[in-house]
């Protein structure tokens, strides 16, 4: 029996939430436009993600109000990519799977540091700021690189990221 291509007669949130963010790569997209990624070619550099897939994922964050797509140049056009207020709302996910990754899947420890701007302090799995008592949206974290970088990619996007950086400022 062959898989079925959506979830449409699924009556659940979960389902729906799958339906934008639920393909391979769609998630390390969003993860990336977190970070700051805006361009298609540093998605296209960063992620090794053929181009007709990152062409279909950006299209379809999009159009779902995850992603607002921005003209920057106009000869030739290109445009940029940028994460909308909806979109921001899943750093919380991004920071839970990447924590549950660290805990079950490696060994070298985590990747990345998240630490909430106003006090410093490391955010919880949930996003949270144990000192603060508060629930961080991504505008207000600051990314660290972690013993888990392996500083393998040699690509701009990749270097700039082994520095500190907010999320959800531009990379570049």
């Amino acid at each position: 029996m062959a898989l079925g291509k959506n979830y449409t007669a699924q009556d659940c949130s979960l389902a729906k939430a799958l339906e934008v963010i639920g393909e391979r790569w769609t998630l390390l997209v969003v993860r990336d436009a977190m970070y700051g990624v805006r361009r298609y070619s540093d998605f296209l550099a960063r992620l090794d993600i053929p181009r007709a897939v990152l062409s279909q994922r950006l299209a379809t964050l999009v159009d779902a109000g995850v992603l607002a797509k921005h003209r920057y140049q106009d000869s030739p056009p290109r445009d940029e990519y940028m994460m909308t207020p909806m979109g921001a709302e899943l750093f919380p996910v991004i920071v839970t799977l990447s924590r549950w990754g660290e805990r079950h899947l490696t060994t070298s420890g985590p990747s990345r540091y998240f630490l909430h701007r106003q006090c410093g302090t490391q955010l919880e799995p949930s996003a949270r700021c144990p000192a603060c008592d508060v629930q961080v949206p991504a505008r207000d974290v600051e990314m660290l690189p972690g013993p888990g970088l392996s500083g393998l990619r040699s690509d701009p996007v990749s270097k700039a990221l082994q520095k500190p950086h907010r999320l959800l400022d531009p990379i570049g």
